[in-house]
């Protein structure tokens, strides 16, 4: 069997002893042609940790990327500049992997059709919603809308392998080419844990023709720590909030049809701000008016960023990589790619 060499990307910042524990399971995998790049936005590390990832990185078992900003998308493509890999597999910096992960994934590019992969997450939080014992084979058609299709596709709970809309960024991978070749990158527009910045991306890959399949096989575990992560903004904050609602409605405008966004809006609405399920949030009036006024706050500066996208194409990180080059217009669709 055909192995392609794989990169493994691991953004992270403000992370340590997660850090190690992640590096260790992608070390022990029993891949036979792999590669590791961290891209490390973390100012000041502990000595134990600066020491750890120092030793990996005098042996080569790692590249090891230190840069003073942070962006999770940002990150995303430094590290594609820089991988040698045909496959490559995102992971966060606070997962547990079996050591067959990497083969997992690469199995699905056996078929011409598949450009990206989705893995299975194992959150600790959301199973521990379900009880641990909700199942799912078959995502609803709901799941391939792109309108509301983000409260529909779960990929914690299905255990049957599937085309998929999108993945999720902790446990995705995708050829190389997506990148290189039909000149799709990740939107550094997308801010602060950068939700939704995944989704987009995969929106964008779609019009490729490339597909995008779900396997279950490929799975870690997500330890979702409630400090550090690929970003500069704390989640409790007022302008996490904000940044949250922006991500989601910028998503929606450069990618949905207005019937369709009009659909995400409503439904973001429902959920996120009067709180109903599967959000199931506070439903004090004052608590309904703050996250009103923080939805209409995002709104609004979704409507800035894509004004300025006028003059700003969205690769606000990467234009100060000195081996960033201007990426070529996003294919629209190529056939030839994927054999049809």
């Amino acid at each position: 069997m055909n192995s392609p060499k794989i990169s493994v990307v691991i953004p992270t910042y403000n992370r340590e002893t997660p850090l190690i524990d992640t590096l260790q399971d992608v070390l022990q995998q029993d891949y036979p042609d792999f590669e590791i790049l961290v891209v490390d936005q973390t100012a000041t590390h502990t000595p134990e940790v600066q020491d750890f990832l120092q030793s990996l990185a005098n042996t080569g078992k790692i590249q090891w990327f230190r840069l003073s900003w942070a962006s999770l998308p940002g990150a995303r493509n430094y590290a594609v500049r820089r991988c040698t890999g045909e496959i490559v597999v995102f992971i966060d910096d606070d997962i547990r992997m079996e050591t067959g992960y990497l083969k997992a994934h690469a199995r699905n590019y056996a078929r011409p059709e598949v450009g990206a992969v989705a893995g299975r997450v194992f959150d600790r939080m959301k199973l521990g919603d379900s009880g641990g014992e909700l199942t799912i084979e078959d995502l609803p058609p709901q799941a391939m809308d792109p309108g509301i299709a983000w409260y529909h596709i779960d990929l914690v709970h299905t255990t049957k392998a599937q085309r998929v809309i999108s993945a999720r960024g902790c446990n995705m991978s995708y050829r190389r080419e997506i990148f290189t070749q039909h000149g799709v990158w990740f939107d550094e527009r997308f801010r602060g844990s950068a939700v939704r910045e995944e989704s987009d991306f995969c929106l964008r890959l779609r019009r490729t023709g490339y597909q995008i399949w779900y396997d279950p096989e490929a799975h870690l575990v997500h330890l979702g720590e409630e400090t550090g992560g690929c970003h500069d903004i704390a989640t409790r904050s007022l302008k996490y909030q904000i940044t949250f609602y922006h991500n989601h409605f910028l998503m929606a405008q450069k990618n949905l049809t207005l019937g369709q966004q009009l659909r995400l809006y409503a439904k973001l609405f429902d959920c996120h701000v009067l709180g109903n399920p599967p959000c199931n949030k506070s439903g004090s009036p004052i608590k309904i008016v703050s996250r009103g006024v923080f939805y209409s706050l995002g709104f609004l500066d979704a409507v800035k960023t894509r004004i300025k996208s006028i003059w700003n194409k969205g690769q606000i990180y990467s234009r100060q990589d000195p081996w960033f080059v201007s990426p070529p217009p996003e294919t629209t669709r190529n056939p030839e790619a994927v054999g049809s």
